[in-house]
């Protein structure tokens, strides 16, 4: 049984199954010189699209032998006939029988985890990943399963740059990984990513906030050269800096989850938050909020340059968070 409603998860932990239970088919074939697949007879459906009676016919032995795997998908969905008959059918398993079973992890038609758990199913989690933390590990493990290495930096910029739908992430991790060399840091993420303007304001107000002063400003002119206007990023460091102020001010007694409610801020952004303030003072805070408003005065015709003022601005956040 799969449980989880991360989608890119649940179908990887399928395709596993199903390459496990190729090479046992594969095996039983080789002798007779057949190919991977040869005596596997794979059957794959919706819960909510089974009729009573038709798993029977599913699982039933092939006229030519071999395993017989049914992957049965939304099994919170399923009837109450057919989710009785998934549990019967795990509790009395033929042995030339692979049962794969997903299932959101819900209320829903929650008795058939238990009744499959007490089947002896294998079950495999596959939690949805909303903290910033667990996408980074998950930017991390898509790294090392490709045998290359990339820096925070690399795996923030890609989170600013692509979004945060795993599969856009393991997608971008592939390219990054097949056509770079050496470790992946945020330059080299800018330079596919070139066109994602919508997030370089996002960009540069993260690295400034973090207290990274080079970063920042490499971020800033990238940003700037493809055509950001320097009000979006002005824009961006006072979304920033409120968010610090917002989370810094609740209780840090509750859980980021009680935050995402009294705050109406997403997870993820209280988790970034949270880490981000590391070296703030209120003080700090209220001074680089000075700044950012006059930046925005001055980007806005008050100033010569709006280039310079956004690198005086981004100067004046870094020394306000390390004091």
């Amino acid at each position: 049984m799969i449980v989880g409603e991360e989608e890119l998860l649940v179908e990887r932990a399928v395709k596993a199954v199903l390459a496990g239970a190729s090479a046992g088919a594969g095996a039983g074939a080789g002798a007779a010189g057949g190919d991977s697949m040869a005596g596997a007879d794979v059957h794959d459906v919706r819960a909510s699209e089974l009729a009573p009676g038709e798993l029977a016919m599913l699982t039933s032995p092939s006229l030519f032998g071999g395993e017989n795997v049914v992957v049965v998908r939304g099994a919170q969905e399923a009837g109450a006939a057919v989710a009785t008959e998934l549990a019967n059918l795990a509790a009395a398993m033929p042995p030339e029988v692979v049962l794969v079973i997903t299932h959101s992890g819900g209320a829903k038609n929650k008795s058939l985890l238990t009744a499959l758990n007490a089947a002896g199913a294998t079950r495999v989690d596959c939690p949805a990943v909303r903290r910033f933390g667990e996408r980074m590990d998950f930017l991390r493990a898509e790294f090392t399963r490709a045998g290359r290495k990339a820096d925070d930096g690399g795996m923030r910029a890609l989170l600013d740059s692509v979004g945060t739908d795993l599969r856009d992430l393991a997608a971008a991790c592939d390219q990054l990984a097949s056509d770079t060399t050496g470790v992946i840091n945020a330059s080299v993420v800018a330079r596919y990513w070139r066109g994602r303007a919508e997030a370089t304001g996002f960009s540069v107000a993260d690295r400034a906030i973090e207290g990274n002063l080079a970063q920042a400003l490499a971020q800033l002119r990238w940003a700037l050269a493809v055509g950001t206007a320097p009000v979006l990023i002005t824009s961006a460091l006072a979304r920033g800096l409120r968010t610090l102020a917002q989370v810094g001010a609740a209780s840090r007694g509750k859980s980021s989850a009680a935050l995402t409610s009294e705050l109406g801020l997403p997870l993820w952004m209280v988790d970034k938050a949270r880490q981000q303030l590391r070296g703030w003072s209120p003080a700090g805070l209220a001074r680089a909020h000075s700044a950012v408003a006059l930046a925005d005065a001055q980007v806005k015709g008050e100033a010569v340059s709006a280039g310079y003022a956004l690198e005086h601005v981004i100067s004046v956040i870094v020394e306000c968070r390390t004091g």
